[in-house]
């Protein structure tokens, strides 16, 4: 079994900051691509940004400059530092990621169980 589990989501006012935690665990033997998905009520869930087993990122180009996706190897943790946040960046923050389990030669995409991010003042 591998369990995805997202931290660090509340409500901030426009300007502020958050920082987003997601750790795997369980029974993992390698973590390829992770990344960060939202979902805002009756919209379809989007890509904010994911990082590559090397270390190579991607994001959104409208959380370009404020977004930053980082990860730690040891901790199998993927992080999302949200700055300068605004009201359309409201939603359900998803962590996913490739993981391939001891028991099965395959990589298996994994989804956390969300975290709620709200920006209003």
């Amino acid at each position: 079994q591998v369990q995805l589990v997202e931290s660090g989501g509340g409500l901030v006012q426009p300007g502020g900051s958050l920082r987003l935690s997601c750790v795997a665990s369980g029974s993992i033997a390698s973590i390829n691509a992770m990344g960060w998905y939202r979902q805002a009520p009756g919209k379809e869930r989007e890509l904010v940004a994911t990082i590559s087993s090397g270390g190579v990122t991607q994001s959104l180009e409208s959380v370009k400059g404020r977004f930053t996706i980082s990860k730690d190897n040891a901790k199998n943790t993927v992080y999302l530092q949200m700055n300068n946040l605004k009201p359309e960046d409201t939603a359900v923050y998803y962590c996913n990621a490739y993981i391939r389990p001891y028991y099965s030669g395959t990589y298996y995409p994994h989804w956390g169980q969300g975290t709620q991010v709200t920006v209003s003042s």
